[in-house]
């Protein structure tokens, strides 16, 4: 649902000290958040005592903002980023309808809420490996008429899609295996590591979409994946070699880049 502006409580100094001395940056806006989302003073509690904690404020409040939606979380589901709503913007800037849309590695499906909302696709779908992320993706794509699979990338999706796909977007995971430990314990204590490891050089789980990619996306249809800035030049080639057609795009505010490749017309 779109977001609107909700009533800005006072603020507890109390709170806001607990917050800040845990290491909350931004604890006076996490203050508000919470004041503003629990229901009763032991509700709120429990609250703090999970963020003092340590776990992601979004998951102690049940949903992240992405693309001026409400998107509905559960623990251990990975966070949306800020930065990947440039993968949705280049999406939207590069294609103006799509009749079918497809979020693989879908998380809670804030990348095919935020796609849906703007295109209203005829056919939307999403899949994801995590039974936690389904659920969450059901709930968020309901509104859409979203069908959300489990399993392993392209497998659970209806073969009926094949060559179809005017919109793919692969959310995959990126950061080298040997960088996972050096993520914020946020990530990497409280997110799955399926969502964050893309194994040895962060490109394992882009080369198996890239294998696949061509056989489902129509002609002339898009791959949007995001990727680390170091990594977009390997990125490039492994999506020209499943004979896409890749740009490199990146964005500054906040720093995030995708690769956008597009099936030739006639391949």
């Amino acid at each position: 649902m779109r977001l609107s502006e909700p009533a800005v409580p006072p603020l507890p100094g109390p709170l806001v000290a607990r917050l800040r001395a845990a290491g909350c940056v931004f604890a006076e806006d996490e203050a508000r958040l919470l004041l503003a989302t629990a229901e009763g003073p032991s509700a709120l509690a429990r609250m703090v005592e999970r963020r003092v904690a340590g776990e992601p404020l979004e998951h102690v409040l049940g949903h992240a903002e992405f693309c001026g939606l409400r998107i509905a979380l559960e623990p251990g589901v990975f966070v949306p980023r800020r930065r990947t709503e440039h993968l949705v913007r280049r999406a939207l800037a590069e294609t103006r309808r799509a009749d079918v849309v497809v979020d693989l590695c879908c998380g809670s499906g804030a990348v095919a809420a935020a796609l849906a909302d703007a295109l209203a696709p005829a056919e939307l779908h999403a899949a994801d490996l995590d039974p936690a992320a389904v659920r969450c993706a059901r709930r968020n794509l309901a509104p859409y008429d979203g069908a959300v699979h489990e399993g392993d990338l392209f497998a659970p999706l209806p073969p009926a899609l094949h060559g179809r796909v005017e919109v793919l977007a692969a959310n995959v995971p990126y950061v080298p295996t040997g960088e996972v430990a050096l993520l914020p314990p946020e990530a990497r204590l409280h997110e799955p590591r399926a969502a964050l490891d893309g194994g040895g050089d962060g490109l394992a789980v882009l080369r198996r979409v890239a294998a696949e990619a061509g056989e489902w996306l129509a002609p002339g249809g898009r791959l949007l994946v995001e990727t680390g800035e170091r990594q977009s030049a390997a990125a490039v080639a492994v999506l020209a070699g499943g004979g896409l057609l890749p740009r490199v795009h990146h964005s500054a505010d906040p720093p995030a880049t995708v690769v956008s490749a597009r099936r030739p017309p006639g391949g």
